[in-house]
């Protein structure tokens, strides 16, 4: 499988939540394998983002490891608490198709700290990230999201 053919899943797993269009999978380097899948779950709790999803199902099968050799893909930049667990886990690349300011222009609530600023502070690892794969299809999918709360037009 390619790079973009691990977004394309990132993507499905997103699909299962339009509203929240957050999708990821988790990929061993090496073997070409995907180990975990993640979806936003945030109705049934706040910080259950999508990739908080995929590590914690990567954790079942991988628990307490090295995880250098896995590589995540994302339809979303992480944001800086995503990015955070990533940087705890030790995952060696991310990869993400749309950015945190393009988020914010379409009135996606986003905190903002990018990805690339969280991993260049982390002094114990350093994830390595890399913005823009698939990033068309995947704007179209937070474009064309039904409006829920988290959204700026939202706002009171």
């Amino acid at each position: 499988m390619s790079y973009e053919d691990y977004m394309r899943r990132a993507i499905e797993q997103a699909l299962l939540v339009p509203e929240f269009p957050f999708g990821a999978v988790i990929v061993r380097r090496a073997a070409g394998e995907i180990v975990a899948e993640g979806h936003n779950r945030s109705a049934l709790n706040p910080t259950w983002h999508g990739e908080i999803d995929a590590i914690n199902r990567c954790a079942e099968a991988y628990p307490a490891g090295d995880w250098s050799e896995f590589d995540l893909y994302t339809t979303a930049e992480p944001c800086p608490m995503c990015q955070s667990a990533i940087e705890w886990a030790g995952i060696g690349t991310v990869y993400y198709g749309t950015s945190i300011p393009y988020l914010q222009s379409r009135g996606w609530w986003q905190i903002e700290i990018r990805a690339e600023e969280v991993a260049a502070k982390t002094p114990f690892r350093k994830s390595h990230v890399v913005g823009g794969l698939l990033e068309a299809e995947c704007n179209a999918l937070f474009d064309n999201a039904p409006r829920g709360i988290f959204h700026q037009e939202n706002i009171e």
